[in-house]
């Protein structure tokens, strides 16, 4: 497994955990900040039709408009990822 520095990833506590500090679940709002994007190898270098994605994150792929980052990004599991990327070679 790939480890990824969480220390600049902001997290908060979820409004279901108790007061006690017993069953918490903390949840971050900014995860994806952590990620190391990199742009398609396919992307036209004009800056259109171009994706970005974050292979650095252990369970997940991030991808994402490079050039509309803050629409958000759709996340794939590392194995429908390989897959896909194992199709269109």
């Amino acid at each position: 497994m790939r480890a990824i520095d969480l220390t600049q990833v902001t997290w908060r506590k979820s409004s279901y955990s108790n007061q006690e500090g017993g069953a918490c679940l903390e949840v971050s709002d900014d995860l994806l900040a952590a990620a190391d994007w990199r742009k398609s190898s396919y992307s036209n270098p004009d800056g259109g039709n171009c994706i970005e994605f974050a292979p650095n994150l252990p369970a997940f792929v991030p991808v994402r408009d490079s050039k509309n980052p803050a629409l958000g990004a759709l996340l794939f599991s590392t194995s429908t990822w390989s897959v896909f990327v194992e199709s269109v070679k």
